[in-house]
């Protein structure tokens, strides 16, 4: 007798990206006013740590493939977020550097980041938060083990 069918709610990946997409919407919100969208944050954050990033050092770092990074970096040069700037040691490379814009929107989309974590946290003790955070950077070092593509949406969450 087959199994009867699975509720989306029982499937990990399903409330995974569930909350994935409730936490963006969430911070579309809070950071839209200032020029910034949820794709380009993760790329911000990682510049704000190290500045002058080539962009396939970014797409390491963010965990993007080189067309969604070479988007959304054409993307943040327009919105004046970065410039790119000739490598030193490599002509044929440009660094991505953030502009003063950037810089200045550094503590305002902290906070925004923040607020949104509070507002997803809301009644988890610290442990518990804690527990969350180690459990899922241990599915995700699982599935970086059997070489699962974190950029490829081909098909839905199972």
């Amino acid at each position: 007798m087959p199994d009867p069918a699975l509720s989306r709610h029982s499937l990990l990946g399903y409330e995974v990206n569930h909350a994935a997409r409730l936490l963006a919407n969430a911070l579309r919100e809070r950071i839209e006013s200032l020029g910034v969208v949820p794709g380009q944050f993760a790329q911000l954050l990682a510049l704000y740590e190290t500045d002058g990033l080539t962009q396939a050092q970014l797409c390491e770092r963010v965990e993007i493939e080189q067309p969604t990074m070479a988007n959304t970096l054409a993307r943040m040069q327009r919105d004046g977020l970065i410039t790119r700037v000739p490598d030193p040691q490599d002509r044929r490379r440009s660094l991505v550097m953030l502009t003063s814009r950037a810089r200045d929107l550094e503590p305002d989309l902290v906070a925004a980041a923040r607020e949104v974590i509070a507002l997803a946290t809301q009644g988890l003790t610290d442990q518990q938060v804690e527990t969350f955070m180690t459990t899922i950077a241990t599915v995700i070092a699982n599935l970086d083990k059997v070489g699962i593509d974190a950029g490829a949406d081909k098909e839905g969450p199972p």
